[in-house]
């Protein structure tokens, strides 16, 4: 069945086009998910209430840009949304200049799974403003508007989140050097 197909039958509820649409894009909106969660289950509530977004409002889709994208912006949104009404509001004020870190995401030595690993275990605001800027391309701006808080907060998230990043990595690799010898 064509998408087009696909999405005029679940703007129609039926439930067995719901079920074909969950199945093929579920596993892609679940790493999504997986990126701004804390945790597993935390991203599986994501994805179920992002598809709970999705099938109640399919019919606003019209066929403009990439519907994968339109799914992914629901998920995001899902997941920052649930941060928002946990976090309540807050922002970071003059907490000085932090040095810009570098961290070397495409580092042979470390494992696709250990990075992961590492960035789901920052600190929520961190792993927010790091993934959606590094993994995600949105802007400082953009992300001030997507999480409430200030464009320099979001640069100093961001600026922490290496920092701690690049100190687990660092970690990592002297541990690894130390057992090899």
């Amino acid at each position: 069945m064509s998408l087009e197909r696909l999405i005029e039958n679940c703007i129609k509820q039926d439930a067995q086009a719901q079920s074909q649409l969950y199945k093929q894009y579920a596993s892609k909106l679940f790493s999504l998910c997986l990126k701004y969660s804390k945790n597993y289950a935390q991203a599986e509530d994501n994805l179920h209430d992002a598809f709970i977004t999705v099938f109640s409002k399919i019919d606003q889709y019209k066929n403009k840009g990439s519907f994968e994208g339109w799914l992914k912006r629901i998920a995001i949104n899902t997941a920052l949304q649930r941060y928002r009404d946990n976090v309540g509001v807050y922002d970071i004020v003059n907490e000085g200049q932090i040095e810009d870190v570098t961290v070397d995401l495409d580092d042979s030595d470390l494992s696709i799974d250990f990075l992961l690993k590492i960035i789901q275990e920052l600190p929520d605001r961190y792993r927010l403003v790091f993934n959606l800027y590094v993994l995600d391309g949105y802007s400082h701006v953009e992300i001030s508007e997507l999480i409430n808080i200030s464009t320099g907060t979001s640069k100093s998230n961001l600026a922490r989140a290496r920092m701690i990043l690049k100190d687990k990595i660092e970690d990592y690799k002297a541990n690894k050097n130390s057992r090899s010898l």
